[in-house]
């Protein structure tokens, strides 16, 4: 099927895209493999205006149920091919489908860094996770360790210390890169949090479960630290390999690279979200709809002088 617009991802960027969209009346198609993206298994979120306190899930759900309500049409699967011919793109997804559009927009986020040790792979999910919010409460009653001193490692440690009985933090640097709030929140847990600064994970181990972790330096005599639970929370990194065949750019860091209206370099295409470095390292859900909402409107403004340059080229090619 045509589409004049049809966005990959359907987390805050993409969804707040197809709001707007649907507001301009595009024919437009949302697909999504992980329906809210990270946000809808951060938990609480009370830094989202307009919400005084919500369940990322449920911001979601609202944002979804706004953007279906404007005639914006959804798929739950996901693109593992683009293309782009005579101001045409084609998408062809997992289950086999294919759709062209006249337009589109790219809000595929990003996906969690790893550490690179040997087993990390073969224990991930058996007691090794890159989710403390959505895992952390499997170990109620437990000791877990969580690597990384962001502000997402901070939030989830705080979410899991009401269930953990002890919470180890494992930092590179010498201080916790928090929101103050945050921050403060986690100093209220007392001893239940223990940060270890200028420390890290150097060996995983385990054979069917992880069993623990080896430290760079000793904790109370030994580099041993046994835990039932490692947390891995070391950043992300930009999903962008199903734009490699249209040669989109990217920057330094492999993000894709946009101006502020959101225009890639290659004409008809628009990125938003966390697939961007527009703002640096902050990545919120209100920066990310403020993109789609401009990278919606970017397309509408294409489209009005390019939209048919898809129709006339499916036309003859039938």
């Amino acid at each position: 099927m045509i589409y004049d617009l049809i966005i990959i991802g359907s987390g805050a960027a993409g969804l707040s895209a197809g709001l707007y969209a649907g507001r301009y009346r595009m024919k437009t198609l949302i697909v999504g493999a992980e329906f809210g993206g990270y946000t809808s298994i951060a938990g609480p979120i009370d830094n989202y205006p307009g919400a005084k306190a919500i369940d990322g899930f449920d911001l979601m759900q609202v944002m979804k149920e706004q953007t279906r309500e404007v005639g914006v049409e959804f798929l739950d699967d996901r693109v593992t091919h683009l293309e782009m011919v005579d101001g045409c793109f084609g998408i062809t997804l997992e289950s086999g489908a294919t759709h062209q559009a006249s337009t589109l927009i790219v809000c595929t986020g990003t996906e969690h860094k790893r550490l690179g040790l040997p087993r990390e792979a073969e224990l991930t999910s058996h007691g090794v996770h890159y989710c403390v919010t959505c895992d952390g409460p499997l170990y109620g009653g437990k000791k877990i360790a969580v690597v990384g001193g962001g502000d997402a490692s901070v939030k989830g440690v705080n979410l899991s210390a009401e269930y953990a009985e002890k919470i180890f933090m494992i930092v590179r640097g010498t201080k916790l890169r928090a929101e103050p709030i945050n921050y403060e929140r986690l100093l209220a847990w007392g001893d239940k949090i223990e940060v270890l600064y200028e420390t890290e994970v150097k060996e995983i181990v385990g054979t069917d479960h992880f069993e623990k972790v080896v430290l760079s330096k000793p904790y109370q005599g030994s580099t041993d630290l046994v835990v039932d639970g490692l947390f891995i929370e070391v950043g992300a990194l930009p999903r962008t390999e199903v734009l490699k065949p249209l040669g989109v750019e990217l920057d330094t860091k492999g993000y894709v690279k946009a101006d502020p209206l959101m225009h890639t370099n290659v004409p008809g295409l628009f990125a938003a979200g966390d697939v961007m470095d527009l703002f640096g390292g902050f990545k919120q859900d209100i920066t990310a709809a403020c993109m789609g909402a401009v990278a919606a409107t970017s397309a509408y403004e294409y489209y009005k002088v390019h939209g048919d340059l898809c129709k006339v080229h499916l036309k003859t090619a039938q």
